[in-house]
């Protein structure tokens, strides 16, 4: 059974973001705004909407696969993490980008670059010990050795 989530649209003239297929986990999100990306340069571009996530999840933004490839995109920290209590009526997502290219990127109003799932998480409590009962693999990236 879905969950219900409170989702309000800045500009109610472009469509509430929506699962593309059955199977999929993600919901597309739109640019509210088109964007002029400069060559080597980041920009933040208004998707529309403002989410609030229920508690013990969080909303992950990722940019959709084709975004590189037909836009020269990336996410420069990867992919974004929206905590839950990111809804007050100011706090609409925003898809920042970096355009890798050495030409100007446009993105029309309206584009489905990135896409957001809702993901369980939970929180630590530390529980700080003198040493560690798992002997150590050897470093950064010690299983290639």
């Amino acid at each position: 059974m879905p969950m219900k989530i409170n989702i309000k649209r800045v500009d109610k003239t472009l469509p509430l973001p929506k699962y593309e297929t059955a199977g999929a986990v993600g919901f597309d999100v739109l640019c509210r705004e088109s964007a002029e990306i400069a060559p080597h340069s980041i920009v933040l571009i208004p998707a529309n909407v403002i989410v609030e996530t229920p508690p013990g999840y969080m909303l992950m933004v990722c940019l959709r696969s084709s975004t590189p490839r037909k836009w020269g995109l990336l996410m420069p920290q990867g992919l974004g993490i929206v905590d839950n209590d990111y809804c007050g009526e100011e706090d609409e997502l925003k898809i920042q980008v970096y355009n890798f290219t050495d030409r100007v990127v446009n993105v029309e109003r309206g584009s489905r670059i990135a896409q957001a799932v809702f993901v369980r998480v939970d929180t630590a409590e530390w529980n700080e010990v003198e040493q560690m009962r798992a002997p150590s693999r050897g470093g950064f990236g010690s299983t290639d050795r």
